[in-house]
Formats: structure tokens, C-alpha cells, sequence
């Protein structure tokens, strides 16, 4: 397996499946890949956060709660889906690998979630009408963890050079999923 990461600068194709792979490898690789979010040659890891996000919309529907079972779940799998899909590969933390940018993009909704949550709460018919800036609820979460998850301010860079395997190819994102989170928190309190 390599080692190092493909130039995310360059046009990479994505590595394809062996043909080996049983039938669960397979499923776990469409899985790492987004179910294809992250096949494009250019940007995959943008490509791949607006995959997570689409996902996200009709998990919506679950309510707060049920969001965020959802992405509990999704960092429990997330390690294992990364690591099998870096091996099958035969590369660690191709960029093609986007499982790990849904996670951190459901991360950096939660906020957003919790507040249409309490919007629905409080509303008496179910067919609410949302005004078009309730869009800025995912247009700047999706802004700010793709900027946390390119730039890898401390600690998300060191995390990333040095904690290897599946567990590293998330937690660099679950971490810029927090940091987008703390901003965007921090942003509504002040617009408050």
C-alpha cells in the first residue's frame, strides 16, 4: 500500500475495486466512494461533501434526534468503511475516499438541524413555509468545514500527518466538522 496521499492538485482517477473483492468489499468500497460522489478525477473531496449534504436533506426528516443517531453511526462505521476502502485501494487516504467528508459534513450541520428542529416544534401544521435564507442553514456549514477540511488549521493537520489507518482518514474530518460547528455557533450567537 502507498503511503502517501495523491496530489489533491492534479486530476487523479480513483483507484478501481479488484477484481478479487467479495461482493461486502465492494458494497464497503461504493460506500468509501460516496456510492460515487467521490469518483471525479478533479475536486472528489468537494464533490464528496456535496453528496453527504444531498444524503443529508431527507435525513431531515428523522428530526434532531434522529440526525444525530444517524452520524453517531456514521463515526462508529467510518473507520472501518475508510480503512477497507484505503486497502482495497492500495492506497492511504486516497482523495477519491469521501465516506469521511459525509460524516464531517453531517457534523457540521447538526447546529442547523437543531434549528429547523425547534422551528418544526413550535409550528402547528407541518407545511411551514421556509424563507430562502433558511439555504444559508447548509450553504455556510458546507463553507465552513469544506475551509477547515482544505486548509487543516492545528489541530486537524497534525491529526492528520500523524494518526494513520481508517481512524485517521476520518477523524481529520470529524474535526473539521467540529470546528465548522463551533464557528457557525459562534456566528448565530453573535446574529442573535
Amino acid at each position: 500500500m502507498q503511503n502517501h496521499k495523491p496530489d489533491i492538485r492534479q486530476a487523479n482517477p480513483c483507484p478501481p475495486c479488484p477484481d478479487t473483492a467479495t461482493a461486502w468489499e465492494r458494497a464497503i468500497y461504493w460506500l468509501g466512494l460516496g456510492l460515487g460522489t467521490g469518483l471525479p478525477k478533479k475536486a472528489p473531496g468537494t464533490w464528496g461533501t456535496v453528496g453527504g449534504l444531498m444524503i443529508a436533506l431527507p435525513m431531515l426528516l428523522l428530526g434532531f434526534w434522529g440526525f444525530l443517531a444517524v452520524v453517531v453511526v456514521g463515526c462508529l462505521v467510518g473507520s472501518y468503511v475508510c480503512g477497507k476502502t484505503s486497502k482495497l485501494m492500495g492506497v492511504h487516504d486516497d482523495p477519491h475516499i469521501v465516506f469521511d467528508e459525509w460524516v464531517g459534513m453531517w457534523i457540521s450541520l447538526l447546529p442547523s438541524v437543531w434549528l429547523l428542529a425547534q422551528t418544526q416544534d413550535t409550528a402547528e401544521t407541518g407545511l411551514e413555509y421556509y424563507h430562502p435564507s433558511t439555504a444559508l442553514l447548509f450553504i455556510v456549514p458546507f463553507v465552513l468545514f469544506r475551509f477547515f477540511d482544505i486548509m487543516k488549521p492545528p489541530p486537524i493537520k497534525w491529526v492528520d500527518k500523524n494518526v494513520s489507518g481508517g481512524f485517521g482518514i476520518l477523524i481529520d474530518d470529524v474535526l473539521a466538522g467540529v470546528m465548522a460547528v463551533m464557528v457557525f455557533v459562534v456566528v448565530m450567537l453573535f446574529l442573535k
